[in-house]
C-alpha cells in the first residue's frame, strides 16, 4: 500500500488568507433528503481529500466529517494555530489523518507553492474542495489582491482555477476522482470589459460575479475532463449558514453549517452523479444563464489563462 504523503512537509506558505465567508442566497433541501443518495463512509477510507479555506466554518465542519468517515484530510486556512488544533482534533477522533497546509489565496504564488506542496508531498489526491472564499459585504471601493486583481475574482475564483489545472494530473492519475466547487446562488454576469470593476464597483456585485465563475469553470472544466475520470461539480450548499461571520455581520442565519456540510459530502460521496452539475443544496439547479453561453465560458478561461500564466 502506498504512503498517504511521501514525506513531511518542510515549512509553510506566508498565512495571510481572508476570512472564509460564504453569504449564500437561496433556499436548500433538508438534510434527511440526502440519505438514500450516500454510498456510506467506506468509500472515503484512505482517501486524500484537500479542503480550501478548511480552519472554520463550513470547510472545518467538512474536513472533520471526511476525516471520521476514514479520509485523510489536506486542510488549508490562514491560520497556524486554528489549522494546527483541526489536525490534532482529527488526529484524536476521527478514524482518519489530516495534514495542514497554509497559503494566502489573495496571492497567486502562494497558490502555486501550496500546488507544488501538495504535488511534492502525496503520491495522489482523490477529491479537491475548493471552498475558500471571502465576501465583503456593503463595500464600495475596489480591493486588490497581492497580484493586482479585484479581491473577490482573485481569491474566489483564480485562485481555485490555479490550483485546480495545476493538481488535474494527479487527479487524473487518482481516477476515479472528483473535483467539488463551493460556489452560491448569488450570481452577476461578467461584463468582460470590466472583469475587474475598476468602473462602477460593487462589493456585492464582485462576490456574485466571482461565484459565477466559479459555476462557468466547473462547467467548462468538466467538459475538457470528460475521459478522464474526474467529475467536476458546483453547488450552493446553504442559505446564510450559523457562521461566525454572518452572525458578526448582523445577519439572522437561515441555515446551518451542519446542512452546508451535508450538501458538499453528497458531492463527495454520492455516485451516478456524471459531472458537470450545478446544485442547490442536495438537488440539481438552474445557475445563471452566462454559464451555460459557450462563448462567455471561452472569454472568461481566455482571462484566466492570462492572468494565472496557465496554458
Amino acid at each position: 500500500m502506498r504512503p498517504l504523503w511521501r514525506r513531511p512537509y518542510a515549512g509553510a506558505a506566508r498565512i495571510l488568507l481572508p476570512v472564509v465567508v460564504l453569504l449564500l442566497l437561496a433556499s436548500e433541501p433538508t438534510l434527511a433528503q440526502s440519505e438514500a443518495n450516500s454510498p456510506g463512509s467506506a468509500a472515503l477510507d484512505e482517501q486524500v481529500i484537500l479542503v480550501t479555506g478548511s480552519t472554520s466554518g463550513l470547510g472545518r465542519e467538512v474536513a472533520r466529517r471526511l476525516a471520521a468517515d476514514g479520509a485523510h484530510v489536506i486542510v488549508h486556512g490562514r491560520s497556524e494555530e486554528r489549522g494546527n488544533a483541526l489536525v490534532e482534533e482529527i488526529t484524536r477522533d476521527g478514524r482518519g489523518s489530516a495534514r495542514f497546509y497554509a497559503a494566502d489565496l489573495a496571492s497567486l504564488d502562494e497558490v502555486r507553492s501550496l500546488a507544488e506542496a501538495i504535488q511534492r508531498d502525496y503520491d495522489r489526491l482523490d477529491v479537491l474542495v475548493n471552498n475558500a472564499g471571502i465576501w465583503l459585504p456593503g463595500s464600495d471601493r475596489l480591493q486588490l489582491s497581492t497580484d493586482g486583481h479585484e479581491l473577490h475574482f482573485a481569491v474566489n475564483y483564480l485562485s481555485g482555477f490555479l490550483l485546480t489545472r495545476m493538481l488535474v494530473p494527479m487527479l487524473t492519475e487518482s481516477a476515479p476522482s472528483r473535483v467539488i466547487n463551493v460556489a452560491s446562488a448569488a450570481q452577476a454576469a461578467i461584463d468582460f470589459d470590466n472583469v475587474m470593476l475598476e468602473r462602477g464597483y460593487d462589493g456585492s456585485r464582485a462576490y456574485a460575479q466571482s461565484k459565477l465563475a466559479q459555476v462557468m469553470f466547473t462547467f467548462d472544466l468538466a467538459q475538457e475532463l470528460e475521459s478522464s475520470g474526474i467529475s467536476v461539480h458546483a453547488l450552493h450548499p446553504a442559505t446564510l449558514m450559523d457562521t461566525r461571520m454572518v452572525e458578526e455581520a448582523g445577519v439572522r442565519p437561515r441555515s446551518s453549517v451542519n446542512e452546508g456540510a451535508e450538501a458538499v459530502m453528497h458531492l463527495v460521496t454520492a455516485a451516478d452523479l456524471g459531472s458537470g452539475r450545478y446544485f442547490n443544496g442536495l438537488r440539481e439547479a438552474r445557475a445563471d444563464a452566462q454559464a451555460y453561453d459557450e462563448d462567455a465560458r471561452r472569454r472568461l478561461r481566455m482571462v484566466s489563462r492570462a492572468l494565472t500564466g496557465i496554458e
